[in-house]
Parts: C-alpha cells; structure tokens; sequence
C-alpha cells in the first residue's frame, strides 16, 4: 500500500508543471543542514516566504503526517535556483518536493495579546497558554524610519541600577551596548531593567521585549520565572530561539522581537527591547551564510556582518510627534572575551551604538556589582534625557570614581599619604560600596536621588565601610517612614528643589544623631 502511494506521489511531481502563469511554482532540488536549493521559483524576491507545499495532493499530506504549514526564506538568488532556509522541521523536507512563492515578506502576527507571552523566532507561543490572536502581520525585514520622523531623544528611561542611571544614563529611543565577558552580570543588568519598569506610572511603562538568542532552556526558563515573580511578565513579551533551535531561527529571532516592538512602537507605546546576546546571533548568521556558500571573509564572517547589526539596531527611534511619539529602546548584549573590544564584533556593534556599560571580571570578581567600569562605560545621548533630580545629585560622581580608581592603584605602592589624598580615598571607598546593588532589587529614581545625594554630602563619612550598605537601607527606610514627602516632591517635580533640598539636609542630621545614639 505504502508503495503505491510513493509511486502515485512520484506521478504527480513528474507531471507537474513547473512553468504555470497561475503561480510561481518549484521543486526541491537539494536539502541539508536546514537550507534546501529550490528550482523554478523566477520571480521570487531576496527575503520572501515560500511555502513547503503539502496541500497539492492528501496522499502526501497523510504519508508525512503534517498538517502545519511549513515556511521558508529566500537568501540566496543564483542563476538557475534560489537557496532557502527553512524555518521549521527541517526533516519534512525531500527533494523534488513541491515550494510555492506566497508574494509577501517574512512576516510575524502581533496584537495586544502577545503581551506577558513567551513565543518563538514566528511568534508562535510556546508557553502552553494558547493560541495568540493575530492583530497585523509585521515584517520581519524592514527600512528603518528616516531622520525627518524621528526626534531627539528627550524622555529618561530609568533602570533602577544607581550606577547607570547617575553616570550611564540611558533615554527612550536610544541604543545602548551592555558588553563584557562571560559571567559578568550582563543579562542581570539588562532583566533588572526590565524590572524596574514596574515602578513607572502605568501609563508611561514601556512594554518589554526579550529576545533570547542561543541561550540554554534552562536559563530562559529561570529569566521567565523571575520575571513573573517579580509581577513584570505583565508587560512583558519573551523571544526564545534557544541553543537548540536551528541556526536561521537564532538569526531570525532578533528581527522578529523588533517586529513586534515596531507594532507597539506605531501604536503610540514606549517599548525597550533586549537583544541577548548578538554575539551568539553573529555566529549563527555565519553558519547560515557558509552553509548558503557566501564567500566568507575576517574570522570567517560574510562581508555585510556590520549590515546584519546596523539594519537592525537603527530600527530603534524615538518617533516625531507627526508619527506618533512612540520610541523603541534597545539595549543590545554582546559578550567578549578576556575583555577584548577590539575584536570584530565588539567594534561593529560599539560603532553603531549610542553608548556603552562596560562590565569588568575583575571589578566582578572583587565583589563590586554591578561590575561597571566607570572609565569605559559612555553615554552620548542619555545625558539630554536624565532626570533632573539625578543630574544635580550625581553629576560629580564619575570624576570622584575615576580619581579613586588612580589613586587606589598609586595607593598600593605609597607608604605615606597625606590627608588630602587619605579623604579622597576614604570618600571613595565609600561611594563604591554605596553602587552595589543586590540582583533583582531595582531603586526607582527619586530613592536613587536620596541615597546618592547622602553619600555625596558625607553621611557615610564615619560609617566603616562593610556596613555602608546596612546604613544606605536604614536611611532609605527612614526617609520613607518620616520623610515620605520628600520622596513625593522628587517623584512628582522630576528635580531637586531648594526647599526639598533643605528638607533632605535636616533629615540627614536627625538622621545622624539617631545613629550617633545607637
């Protein structure tokens, strides 16, 4: 029986007609490694969905057992055929299989329901909480918006590490590298950010996209996990195209999360989108590329590597007013190693970027976390958008930082220091300890305000250094239980007014006397 069905499938390719007006239709010449070579599809354009056609005859649907539809990619286009990826079970592919051309762009269906969702490279959900309502198909591959819909950068997005929000300052529409070796906290800096979004007024909390790329299940699940118990999957959409997907659905995976930002982004909606990792989606455009025979060039990678980042990361804006004012902010990863930013990656994606955290294995290993290099960590935008109550408490808190580091390296070869230098370094040592901050506790800005503003008006001054973080919560407590105004002046205002600066001094000094007392 299984053998006449063959043979019946066999006489139907055979008599097909390749050459048809009605539809642009092909045939499956080769297939390995997840990209099949296709013949007979002339009018098929760079980027378009083809489809793995199934449907011609019920024998063959029934023989493979598929009733999902299976899609592809054009990516390459030759003389005689077009090379593929093929975005799904590579294994119900065969040569002399039939391919439709569909017409469109790849695309992926978006609605408000995608929202608090996990979901793959095709946004199809992989939670087990159902199907998701398509809304409007987004493509995948896009023009970016162009200068004249675009305005500056105006508006703060906070992510609750004192560290980044007073020196790296991050705004709504801007591109900021988060780069560092292995092991370096960079995916905690980038999930705490997420987090803090909560402490935003609901109508200004940007919605939050993830997208895994390479990552172990394991690790996505834990991220998703935390997420939810931190209440923040409820504005926030996860992409996962972990490590053991195929290598065109990890490359695809960023193109998709921003596909689905695009659609909040036209809806007026602020969006911030993480890219976690692109080092690992690099090397999965590489594999795709060698196995599509583009010639490859520095480390193996094609030529147009820089186009596969640029294309991507400028679809983050900040729209004009005429478009709708929403902004997309992205926050892409990429990991080096032995902290080399010189390599080729790195140096792409810092090129095309807006600023970087530069995070420090050793400074981590020292136990200083967030590991933020201070002296390699650049903001070239966010300055214009920080909040103000920030700005005036933080503003000499890099030049502080970056002269203890000098004088902390002079330090160990000096015997005798004078007093000058001994306070500087004392201050310091302080202000370092006062920048830690325990993963998963994100500050909102006006807490940041009073505990910056603390350490750099000398509460600490007498406090020994191991129990500074002890202080900065009994103070931060102290001010919410007594002083609870203050912290609704800041929040409200956005800036630290000479009369709440007043306040603040006198509660510092009762403050000190009840720690005196004790």
């Amino acid at each position: 029986m299984e053998s006449t069905i063959i043979e019946k499938i066999k006489k139907e390719i055979e008599n097909f007609d390749l050459t048809s007006k009605e539809e642009n239709i092909g045939r499956v010449v080769s297939v390995g490694d997840g990209v099949a070579e296709i013949e007979g599809l002339s009018d098929v354009k760079m980027g378009e969905m083809v489809l793995f056609d199934n449907s011609q005859n019920k024998s063959l649907k029934e023989a493979i057992d598929k009733d999902n539809d299976l899609y592809g990619m054009v990516l390459n286009l030759e003389e005689d055929s077009v090379k593929v990826i093929i975005l799904g079970d590579v294994s119900f592919v065969y040569e002399s299989m039939l391919v439709k051309s569909t017409g469109r762009v790849l695309s992926v269906p978006v609605s408000d329901e995608i929202i608090g969702r996990v979901v793959n490279t095709m946004a199809e959900p992989i939670d087990g909480k159902g199907a998701i309502k398509a809304d409007k198909y987004m493509p995948v591959e896009r023009d970016a918006y162009g200068v004249i819909d675009r305005k500056s950068v105006d508006t703060p997005l906070h992510t609750g590490i004192k560290a980044i929000d007073t020196m790296v300052p991050i705004g709504r529409g801007q591109r900021e590298l988060i780069i560092g070796d292995r092991f370096t906290g960079k995916t905690t800096v980038a999930i705490d950010t997420i987090i803090n979004q909560k402490h935003e007024p609901e109508n200004e909390r940007p919605i939050c996209v993830y997208v895994s790329v390479g990552q172990k299940e394991a690790k996505t699940a834990l991220i998703v996990a935390e997420l939810q118990k931190q209440g923040a999957m409820d504005y926030t959409i996860v992409v996962d195209a972990g490590a053991s997907t195929t290598a065109a659905m990890q490359f695809l995976a960023p193109y998709a999360g921003v596909a689905i930002a695009e659609y909040f982004m036209e809806k007026g909606r602020d969006v911030l989108i993480i890219y976690d990792d692109l080092s690992k989606q690099a090397v999965a455009y590489r594999q795709v590329s060698l196995l599509l025979r583009r010639p490859p060039g520095r480390e193996a990678y094609p030529g147009d590597i820089f186009y596969l980042h640029s294309r991507l990361l400028e679809r983050s804006a900040k729209l004009s007013d005429a478009k709708g004012g929403g902004s997309i902010t992205a926050l892409p990863i990429i990991e080096t190693q032995e902290g080399d930013v010189s390599a080729y990656i790195p140096t792409n994606v810092i090129s095309i970027t807006d600023g970087q955290i530069a995070l420090d294995s050793s400074l981590f290993n020292k136990g200083i976390r967030p590991a933020i290099d201070v002296g390699n960590s650049v903001s070239r935008v966010g300055s214009a958008a920080q909040t103000k109550a920030i700005k005036s408490v933080g503003g000499g808190l890099r030049i502080e930082l970056a002269q203890f580091r000098e004088l902390e390296a002079f330090m160990q070869f000096a015997q005798d220091l004078d007093e000058a230098t001994k306070k500087r370094i004392d201050k310091g040592q302080r202000m370092v300890e006062l920048l830690k901050q325990q993963k998963g506790s994100p500050m909102p800005f006006e807490v940041q305000t009073v505990s910056i503003y603390a350490g750099m008006n000398d509460l600490y001054k007498n406090v020994d250094v191991d129990k500074i973080s002890e202080t900065e919560k009994k103070w931060v407590d102290y001010i919410d239980a007594e002083h609870k105004d203050i912290l609704d002046d800041i929040r409200s205002s956005k800036k630290l007014s000479d009369e709440t600066t007043k306040k603040l001094d006198e509660a510092m000094n009762s403050f000190k006397k009840l720690i005196e007392n004790k």
